[in-house]
């Protein structure tokens, strides 16, 4: 049976808002904490996973004045080629509802090689982390951390929080044969600069 995927979290007595990135672990996280939160977005999916831009100019604005106080926000990254294939070996599965997002019959590298058009076919449009961490007026995420490093992120929560976490292993996507010819990897990192430098400028 298929998990929920992962949702917003707000945590409304230590003003701190958790913003659910696709595909970096979110469903294990909100199954977590999800009892410890003051309000949960479940539906529809472009307020569950909401961004930090529409954080910052919707939800934010609005806590603010209900609380008195800014609410902070923190989020995880994942390394932007890892995060393609996971992307890719998610849309693998049979279960897929929509066929035209499905990657079954396609290689890593056709996968890769679509994302990287100015307009990417329904089975490679899966989004930009940068663009959804990012906010124009340079607010963005006030705690972000790498998801190959969750325990940093595990230890900050706790400490925000008080309180024990374990996070349950779900919504892992089917493994993949994942290798990239050398034409296509240079696409991705001239196509994926600002995804990688911000990943590359978290410092936890």
């Amino acid at each position: 049976m298929r998990t929920k995927r992962g949702r917003m979290l707000v945590f409304w007595d230590q003003r701190l808002a958790f913003l659910a990135t696709p595909k970096t672990g979110s469903t294990a996280i909100e199954a977590a904490l999800e009892s410890l939160s003051s309000v949960v977005i479940q539906r529809p999916p472009v307020m569950k996973h909401t961004s930090a831009q529409r954080f910052h100019r919707f939800m934010g604005p609005y806590l603010e004045v209900a609380s008195g106080d800014y609410f902070e926000v923190t989020a995880l990254m994942r390394e932007p080629l890892d995060w393609l294939g996971s992307w890719y070996r998610y849309r693998q599965r049979d279960d897929v509802i929509v066929p035209e997002k499905s990657t079954q019959g396609r290689s890593f590298d056709e996968f890769v090689r679509a994302y990287c058009s100015d307009t990417p076919p329904d089975f490679a449009a899966v989004g930009s982390q940068s663009r959804f961490l990012a906010e124009k007026r340079g607010r963005g995420v006030d705690h972000l951390f790498a998801y190959e490093k969750i325990d940093s992120f595990v230890a900050f929560l706790e400490a925000r929080l008080n309180f024990e976490i374990t996070l349950p292993r779900l919504n892992v996507s089917p493994k993949g044969d994942l290798r990239l010819s050398a034409d296509t990897e240079a696409l991705f990192r001239s196509f994926c600069a600002k995804d990688i430098e911000l990943y590359n400028s978290i410092s936890t």
